[in-house]
């Protein structure tokens, strides 16, 4: 009996320090550095943060600017992307831009799931309807720029991993529900806190879901416009952006403090210098005696003469052409600006042709634009601009609607170039060309989309045969533009 009491024991003993090795083994394989579980209100600031640097930003809106003509590529893949050599067709070029939106979207996949119901944080209605907003405004900017994308089947991790594209229409379709859906809950009350300080874009604190919403609705405003060819609705525009921003005190942004964050227009500019200031740009602003030519760019140094680089043609150099004069290391990243709200009534209102309403609608938004704090001309200033030179040459709706549109594109100078590319594809695509362009090489050679990111070129089958050799994107609208895909 002893002997069998003292084989349970030593049997026991084993089971017993098994069990504690393997947990012990647990604890050591873990990378405390790298929590599988993070706290939502964690994730949503790194999300906002990415939104504005690495989506909004990147290399998307750095190339949008150079096909737009707010800036000139005059040195190295920006010079490229000018003459049309190679970065346009390739792969490579927006490679990060993908990757960056892919993993917001997934982050916010995960706030999602935590705060939706039989989540960790069921409940917490203020974070999952600002990631909602986050998932639409990240979602718009991939499908945006690069049409059918993987969507329904993407963000599955080691489930799915070849996932097949989704069509632009239905994407389009769950762009508007994270919004309507993000609207509602955050009209719910909840017992988790605001975010505080995790809130990058609004402070988090009283008030901060108020705009929120607000952002939420610009947004539908934003987007319902950007379907005008296929289902125009311009009420519905003036409604989402009457429930929107009021002021610029109000608007979507993300600030740098210039040390530990900092501009990525202005950093680009630091780190490689390959824009030079546009002629066609310039000749716009002069056209019309708009008080910010003096104020957008400057010469390269002191001792040079102000020299702009023509479009499609420059020479590769550096140091040669004048550049920004706005950039600077705390010039904020829009996400949506209030001016922006503006003019999308203005445009709806012509398109209706109010005319009444699209002009009040029109100065409020250059009064704003041109209040922008790293241009600030005053509104006395700007108003005076509006009344000598805007407004008379505001004749018909014709002419009202093509001047609205043409002040918004120059407004959109610089950080929200990838909005003016936006524009200008919509605006062509419905016959209204109203920004001209002077790249010679546009006849032939003007993106009409971007590329698909490298690695899933590379890994993803569905996503190499829609890109093919990448020709595809001087030839193929998106959906929302009149393209089939």
């Amino acid at each position: 009996m002893k002997k069998y009491i003292y084989s349970i024991a030593i049997a026991v003993c084993a089971i017993t320090m098994s069990s504690c090795s393997e947990d012990l083994m647990d604890d050591i394989n873990k990378n405390v550095n790298d929590p599988s579980d993070v706290a939502s209100n964690l994730i949503i600031s790194d999300v906002m943060t990415k939104s504005a640097f690495s989506v909004t930003g990147s290399d998307l809106a750095l190339y949008a600017s150079c096909y737009v003509e707010h800036n000139v590529g005059v040195y190295s893949q920006m010079y490229n992307a000018e003459i049309r050599s190679g970065e346009p067709t390739s792969s490579t070029t927006y490679n990060n831009s993908w990757n960056s939106v892919y993993r917001n979207l997934l982050n916010l996949k995960d706030i999602i799931t935590k705060c939706s119901e039989g989540g960790k944080e069921e409940g917490n209605y203020y974070t999952l309807g600002i990631a909602q907003i986050l998932a639409a405004y990240n979602l718009a900017i991939l499908t945006d720029v690069m049409g059918d994308v993987p969507w329904t089947e993407a963000l599955q991790p080691g489930v799915v991993f070849t996932p097949n594209l989704d069509t632009q229409e239905k994407i389009y379709t769950d762009i508007f529900k994270f919004l309507d859906d993000a609207i509602v809950n955050l009209s719910k009350e909840t017992a988790f806190s605001l975010l505080g300080k995790q809130d990058f874009i609004y402070g988090g604190e009283d008030g901060s879901i108020e705009k929120w919403v607000k952002f939420a609705y610009g947004l539908k405003a934003r987007y319902t416009m950007r379907l005008s060819l296929r289902s125009p609705n311009y009420a519905d525009v003036i409604d989402f952006a009457n429930k929107s921003f009021t002021s610029p005190a109000e608007q979507s942004q993300f600030v740098y403090n210039g040390t530990t964050s900092k501009s990525p227009f202005e950093m680009f500019f630091l780190d490689r210098n390959y824009f030079g200031a546009s002629t066609s740009f310039h000749n716009k602003l002069l056209s019309r005696n708009d008080p910010r030519e003096a104020k957008l760019f400057k010469a390269f140094s002191e001792d040079l003469d102000l020299v702009f680089a023509p479009n499609g043609t420059p020479e590769q150099a550096q140091g040669k052409y004048g550049i920004s004069a706005i950039s600077s290391l705390t010039a904020p990243t829009y996400l949506l600006s209030y001016h922006e709200v503006e003019f999308l009534k203005a445009e709806a209102y012509a398109r209706n042709n109010d005319l009444v309403n699209a002009k009040i609608a029109l100065k409020k938004a250059i009064v704003a634009a041109c209040g922008k704090t790293n241009i600030a001309i005053s509104a006395a200033d700007a108003e005076a601009y509006y009344t000598d030179e805007v407004e008379p040459v505001l004749l018909d709706q014709s002419s009202t609607l093509k001047e609205i549109m043409v002040q918004k594109y120059i407004s959109f100078f610089e950080e929200e170039a990838l909005e003016a590319y936006n524009d200008i594809r919509r605006l062509n695509a419905m016959g209204n060309n109203f920004i001209k362009l002077d790249n010679p090489l546009n006849s032939s050679k003007f993106p009409l989309r971007f590329t698909y990111g490298a690695e899933d070129v590379t890994a993803n089958v569905n996503v190499r045969e829609a890109y093919g050799d990448g020709s595809y994107v001087y030839s193929e609208n998106v959906w929302w533009a009149g393209g089939s895909r």
